[in-house]
């Protein structure tokens, strides 16, 4: 199962195609790398089925935790804005499945859609940037990050060799060392390297702030004695939580082939020329379609 951060691989298009225009004049750069992203990443996942997932809102228990959580982050740019609408007749018109509910982010749903998956025994990649999901990483969990151009699919091994510890202490160590990216401060004073030494050390987070006795050198456990609520409270706000009520049919989920009828309009709208089915002898077949976006 191929499950997508959708504002993730929105956001990593628009900034890394350069600025392009419908030939109404309207932004396209983030609707043209989300579909080739979105299909180089499937080749490579190769998912009987998929579905990609919009963030609704933040979750109001984090905002009740911490008020300052995401506060840090920039209006969607303006150029994206309008292109949001075109990814989402995309992803119809391409027979891929998109799920968004108000009040619940992706991340949660994400983790939601994933313990589904593998408790009916199937084997799911996330596509996202997002270290978040590091904590979701097992046997049956593995992470594309669409910017690598190396395509590496990261499982237990690489999370360990990446962060320094396991995909079941990553919640821990973000906890320790904060997420700049959701605006979540760490324990000043540990950065990533100490906290995985703590963490080989006694296990847990838990186990640390338990045990503060036997921690050196001195400077190092008043450190985690005077940040010892922060840390607490990081763990709630960065444990994905996976029980947000994500409901599904698989079947709905299954991959599609896109419709041609609907997407030729879209592309000559857009002015995705090169996505266009070669001229042929014949009417245009579906496989020609999938082709040309894959």
């Amino acid at each position: 199962m191929w499950i997508v951060d959708g504002h993730a691989f929105a956001y990593r298009a628009f900034h890394a195609i350069p600025p392009l225009t419908s030939p109404e004049g309207a932004p396209t750069n983030a609707i043209l790398g989300f579909i080739k992203m979105l299909g180089k990443s499937r080749d490579k996942v190769q998912p009987t089925h998929q579905v990609v997932v919009w963030d609704g809102g933040l979750a109001a228990q984090r905002l009740a935790l911490w008020p300052e959580y995401k506060a840090q982050r920039p209006p969607m740019p303006e150029k994206l804005v309008p292109q949001m609408a075109g990814l989402a007749a995309y992803l119809e018109a391409a027979g891929v499945a998109a799920w968004c509910q108000p009040g619940i982010e992706a991340d949660d749903a994400i983790a939601d859609l994933t313990r589904q998956a593998v408790e009916v025994g199937a084997r799911v990649v996330i596509g996202s940037s997002d270290k978040d999901f590091m904590q979701l990483v097992s046997p049956r969990v593995e992470l594309l990050n669409p910017g690598d151009p190396m395509q590496t699919v990261l499982g237990t091994d690489q999370v360990r060799a990446k962060t320094g510890v396991s995909p079941g202490q990553m919640v821990d160590w973000l906890s320790l060392v904060g997420d700049t990216v959701d605006n979540i401060p760490g324990v000043p004073g540990i950065g990533p390297k100490t906290a995985s030494k703590l963490l080989g050390q006694f296990g847990s987070l838990d186990a640390v702030l338990d045990r503060l006795s036997e921690v050196e050198p001195s400077s190092l456990r008043q450190r985690l004695e005077a940040g010892s609520s922060r840390a607490r409270q990081n763990q709630e706000l960065v444990r994905l939580n996976d029980r947000v009520g994500v409901e599904f049919e698989w079947s709905a989920l299954a991959l599609r082939l896109p419709d041609p009828v609907r997407l030729e309009p879209l592309y000559r709208g857009w002015g995705f020329q090169s996505l266009l089915p070669k001229p042929g002898p014949g009417d245009l077949r579906q496989a020609d379609w999938f082709a040309g976006f894959c």
